[in-house]
């Protein structure tokens, strides 16, 4: 029996590519469009073979907190597992950490921020 999917994720990167769900999660993983106000994008270089044969890329997107209500990053809400969000952590390298936060929608979601 499938764990059912009562956790949200917010991704603006590479969790969105199909390769990357299907690796990590074993499914695509519906979601939908939302915003998170208060970041703003960086980028980072990742030096983690695996993670960077599957997303095709060396350098990853990462939030940084701004507080401010004008920087707005748009991406995805995911609907995922427990055990897809342990799986989440071990795809995401230790430059990232997942804290809880408040999209524009009102929802709360997990996020991967630097």
């Amino acid at each position: 029996m499938t764990e059912p999917a009562h956790e949200l994720l917010f991704t603006y990167g590479t969790l969105q590519y199909a390769e990357v769900q299907l690796d990590t999660f074993g499914r695509l993983v519906s979601g939908e469009a939302d915003v998170l106000p208060g970041y703003t994008i960086d980028y980072v270089d990742v030096e983690d073979q695996r993670v960077v044969d599957l997303s095709g890329a060396s350098v990853h997107p990462v939030l940084r907190a701004t507080g401010s209500a004008r920087d707005k990053v748009v991406g995805r809400v995911l609907h995922l597992s427990a055990d897809e969000i342990d799986a989440a952590d071990e795809y995401e390298v230790s430059l990232y950490r997942r804290v809880r936060v408040t999209l524009d929608s009102g929802r709360t979601a997990w996020v991967y921020v630097g």
